[in-house]
């Protein structure tokens, strides 16, 4: 799949270079080409026969173009990992060549790491078999105990509609939530259908499955979303055909079938796995029910402190007490004149 990325393709690459040199192996032969200052500086080369395929295009960035070409071994590092994630069972391999980086070979560490010659480059690969699973893994591996020791994996696909979904989840026992989601192996930093998707089918299940399982009684509130993602760690990772985002950064998915995708997939599976793992599903909710429990209470505590603050900013006596109902035939006021009060 192509998502591209602010409207950068190749063709901006090479405007915005000094040298780009491509290599094509395809249709049975290696294909180059050689541009200098976005101008190609021969005809189209055909060489020899291979049975391999792929495209290597290696550029090198204009600096009167830009204040500075010094590019960041770590945020190349951090992308090349997640792409690796994202894309189970491919091997991405960076090597830092630079003078400088030869002081520094072998410092960085990853699921697999290659340095053939520590003097002289500083090399990482990234190859996940698991992919998204093992991003979770990886993410909660800083957060402490975990609810439920496996993590849950969802995946479908639909190929008349060019659209499939990736989702791997797992909770732990802290109290943020760390949800991410990707169209395309795009980072939506924004959200947008997929998300929504995802979030709408987490609060309905999970609510259903818990007065199902009597977790929650009758008179008991409906959990809220943030209370159901409280201490989640989720990668929701969707491809699509034709992808529409919103805004040129593409932060946010905007295809209305992603939601509706998502959204049942989600259901099925999730409901599936309650139902052969019921002892992690209800540590789960009994999880969401805590945190309801302490939204509630910090709700009333907040309540609390502004009505005392009211009387505070009143300058009322301090012996009036506030009232702790908001039925009127329930309270009372007492005024007292004289030197007693």
């Amino acid at each position: 799949v192509s998502g591209g990325l602010h409207g950068v393709g190749v063709s901006v690459v090479n405007a915005l270079s000094t040298r780009v040199s491509v290599e094509v192996k395809t249709d049975g032969y290696r294909w180059t080409q050689d541009y200098k200052l976005g101008v190609p500086t021969a005809p189209l080369a055909r060489h020899e026969a291979t049975e391999e395929t792929g495209t290597s295009v290696t550029f090198w960035a204009d600096g009167d173009v830009f204040e500075t070409t010094d590019y960041s071994f770590e945020t190349l590092s951090r992308r090349f990992q997640e792409m690796a994630f994202l894309n189970k069972g491919l091997t991405l391999k960076l090597t830092d060549e630079r003078e400088e980086a030869k002081a520094t070979a072998g410092a960085d560490s990853a699921e697999v790491v290659d340095v053939p010659d520590e003097e002289s480059t500083r090399t990482v690969t990234y190859h996940y078999e698991n992919g998204i699973v093992d991003f979770v893994k990886y993410l909660n591996s800083r957060k402490g105990e975990l609810i439920h020791q496996s993590v849950i994996d969802i995946e479908a696909e639909d190929k008349d509609r060019l659209l499939s979904a990736e989702i791997a989840m797992q909770w732990n026992t802290q109290y943020t939530e760390g949800v991410y989601s990707f169209a395309n192996a795009i980072h939506t930093h924004e959200g947008g259908t997929h998300e929504e998707g995802f979030r709408a089918a987490l609060t309905s299940l999970v609510n259903r499955y818990a007065r199902d399982k009597k977790l929650l009684r009758e008179k008991d509130d409906n959990l809220t979303g943030e209370d159901v993602r409280e201490g989640l760690t989720a990668i929701i990772s969707v491809k699509l055909g034709e992808p529409q985002f919103e805004g040129q950064t593409k932060t946010k998915l905007g295809n209305t079938e992603a939601k509706t995708f998502v959204q049942k997939v989600v259901h099925e599976q999730l409901t599936d796995w309650f139902d052969r793992n019921p002892n992690e599903a209800a540590d789960i909710i009994r999880k969401g029910i805590a945190a309801s429990t302490a939204r509630v209470a910090a709700r009333k505590a907040r309540d609390l402190t502004r009505r005392k603050g009211l009387l505070e900013s009143a300058s009322l006596p301090g012996k009036l007490s506030d009232c702790q109902s908001n039925d009127p035939t329930k309270c009372e006021i007492f005024i007292v004149e004289g030197d007693s009060a």
